[in-house]
């Protein structure tokens, strides 16, 4: 029997006035980018990446998070 399952990659940056959490499926380079604005307002992308997203990222000065932090932005619950 063939699993589906993925373990996604997050990561998190603070700018000045907003934050973005970027979710990666390492397998296929697809994934969720959220924009949490300072007033709560959640932009939700869907991503298409490259195998470089993860150098991209830590270039950018991204940060590993946590499933958790990501989900809780994701789904309304902390602002």
């Amino acid at each position: 029997m063939k699993s589906s399952a993925v373990v996604h990659e997050y990561y998190k940056r603070v700018f000045d006035d907003y934050t973005v959490l970027v979710q990666v499926n390492p397998i296929n380079f697809t994934g969720l980018e959220l924009i949490i604005h300072p007033e709560g307002k959640i932009e939700k992308t869907k991503m298409e990446f490259d195998e470089h997203i993860k150098e991209d990222l830590e270039h950018d000065d991204f940060q590993s998070t946590t499933a958790l932090e990501f989900n809780l932005y994701l789904k309304g619950l902390v602002k």
